[in-house]
């Protein structure tokens, strides 16, 4: 996009820094928390994926847009995210499934976004100071004046942002990832056993969904504040609890019901915010990351076993918390932090990256046969 077609916008952070660009998408004014995202691909299922509601993202690739947006890789039914953040943008994708493009899809879904920045040093300062509230303006372009906004924004600690993305009523998913496509599950042609899992939605991912139904399961999608006794309804042979955004331990229904829903000893599987959620429920904390892990390559394992992952998390489960009976399996090996639980002797587990992540590594797709093969053994004993 030619920049002297552009108008002018202004990125300012938290912390008084700010940064002068281009508007590209939708025009106006927004406010979120603003963190980075290093995939060099994915930028659709980025911005659509629920757990990016409340914030703003900067993406570390340096170009976006040129391959457009089509259908097929939403990840829910509209974008979450607050604003993007950019270094150059195409507005002629250059792609056959491409439907639109990248500047029409954001005014479409009326999101701002801001190009022509270093987004190097946005990432750099968010690295070194942390992940801050920020704005992005096309009508206020005084610093202090869109700082006073931004200063008055609540922090993504302890805001529950559940109830902003959770689907508002049941619904049954039966689309398989063959349906887009050729990703074949693990012993595919043994999952016909047609097991019932009930997916706890506190912002669930369409690939996720797409993820059990290729391994043969009914899934159930309910309302993060589904009543337990409407859960068991369902009689289902397993508990999903799916990913979401803000802070997990202000999500106080959503721990309640895993809670009860754990005492049925159904198997459970939890992944991102499902991973904290279930650590919540089992007695451990959480707390907040300095800059959180957003990106298609990080490296999660234990014991000489290494799976390159996608993930997208501002929040982590405390190790020093966890119960006995609780079972560290993955750490995030950058950092040392806890990316997935076990329970020593009942059959709940869960992982703080992503398994059905794409475009993304499909090295922890096995996690799924694992769910498969825990309920298959429940339902036989």
């Amino acid at each position: 996009m030619p920049i002297t077609d552009a108008r002018s916008a202004l990125l300012v952070l938290a912390d008084g820094s700010y940064y002068r660009g281009w508007s590209f998408g939708a025009t106006g004014t927004t406010v979120g928390e603003v963190v980075f995202n290093t995939g060099m691909t994915g930028y659709q299922e980025v911005m659509t994926d629920p757990s990016y509601c409340g914030q703003i993202v900067t993406f570390t690739y340096p170009e976006l847009g040129n391959v457009g947006v089509n259908p097929d890789d939403e990840e829910s039914d509209r974008p979450h995210v607050r604003a993007v953040v950019a270094r150059n943008i195409t507005r002629r994708p250059s792609n056959w499934r491409a439907q639109k493009s990248l500047p029409d899809y954001l005014i479409e879904h009326n999101i701002p976004g801001i190009y022509g920045v270093d987004t190097r040093a946005i990432t750099r300062k968010i690295r070194s100071v942390g992940a801050m509230n920020g704005g992005i303006s096309s009508e206020i372009l005084d610093p202090q004046e869109l700082l006073r906004l931004v200063q008055d924004a609540p922090s993504m600690a302890g805001l529950n942002l559940v109830k902003e993305v959770t689907t508002k009523e049941i619904y049954e998913w039966s689309d398989s990832t063959a349906s887009y496509w050729e990703f074949r599950p693990v012993n595919g042609d043994e999952h016909k056993d047609n097991l019932t899992v009930v997916a706890l939605d506190f912002g669930i991912k369409r690939n996720i969904l797409r993820r059990l139904a290729s391994y043969g399961c009914r899934v159930i999608v309910v309302p993060a504040n589904t009543p337990v006794e409407e859960v068991l309804k369902y009689n289902p042979d397993g508990i999903f609890l799916s990913n979401g955004p803000g802070d997990p331990a202000a999500n106080t229904e959503g721990i309640a019901t895993t809670k009860a829903l754990l005492e049925q000893g159904k198997p459970t599987f939890g992944i991102c915010m499902g991973h904290q959620i279930l650590g919540l429920s089992l007695g451990a904390e959480t707390f907040k990351l300095k800059f959180g892990h957003r990106g298609l390559n990080q490296p999660a394992g234990l014991r000489q076993q290494v799976e390159i992952t996608s993930q997208n998390h501002g929040f982590a489960v405390n190790a020093d918390t966890l119960n006995p009976e609780v079972e560290i399996t993955h750490l995030n090996l950058n950092d040392r932090t806890v990316a997935g639980l076990r329970h020593k002797s009942l059959p709940f587990f869960s992982v703080q990256y992503h398994p059905e992540a794409s475009p993304g590594p499909h090295d922890a797709d096995y996690l799924f046969d694992n769910f498969v093969k825990l309920m298959r053994e429940k339902r036989a004993s």
